[in-house]
């Protein structure tokens, strides 16, 4: 009969940004400060919209064709808006997807090195699977973690987008 241990890991702390996986929030804040033009345009934006929308409300007796320009200009600006929204979150996404899968797939190959390493037979993600029990010390999420930050350091270099 094969024998083994079970053990238990808890995968989204991986992205915790004091106790994660280093490479993944180094990652991370390397993918946002590549998107972070894209915020400032979006939040620029923003603004303008407002400060348009408040001249709107503050001036009720403006002349009819002014009024009707300022709106004109408000819901051409929110198409705008939401069109730059939607591209640069699908941007977003896209680059992330892209960035995190290598890696994604490097932190499977070293939990199943780990694991194959520690006699662990049966390795359960307690963040994907609802858990009833378990004890404490079938827990490996801190043992692991600590061994992939040490064995790969936090320097995330960002390939630029293709």
């Amino acid at each position: 009969m094969p024998q083994g241990k079970i053990a238990l890991i808890f995968s989204d702390l991986f992205q915790d940004p004091k106790t994660g996986i280093a490479r993944i929030n180094a990652t991370m804040g390397a993918l946002n400060r590549e998107f972070q033009p894209r915020q400032t345009e979006l939040n620029q934006m923003a603004q303008k919209l407002q400060q348009l929308q408040d001249e709107v409300k503050a001036a009720p007796q403006m002349e009819p064709k002014l009024l009707q320009s300022k709106i004109d200009q408000i819901d051409q600006m929110k198409k705008d808006y939401q069109r730059k929204g939607e591209d640069a979150t699908t941007a977003y996404d896209k680059r992330k997807k892209e960035i995190f899968q290598p890696l994604q797939e490097d932190i499977s190959k070293a939990l199943e090195a780990f694991a194959k390493s520690h006699g662990i037979a049966v390795l359960i993600d307690g963040s994907a699977v609802p858990l009833a029990y378990a004890a404490d010390a079938i827990d490996i999420t801190r043992a692991f973690i600590n061994e992939y930050n040490a064995k790969n350091p936090a320097t995330a270099q960002l390939n630029p987008p293709k």
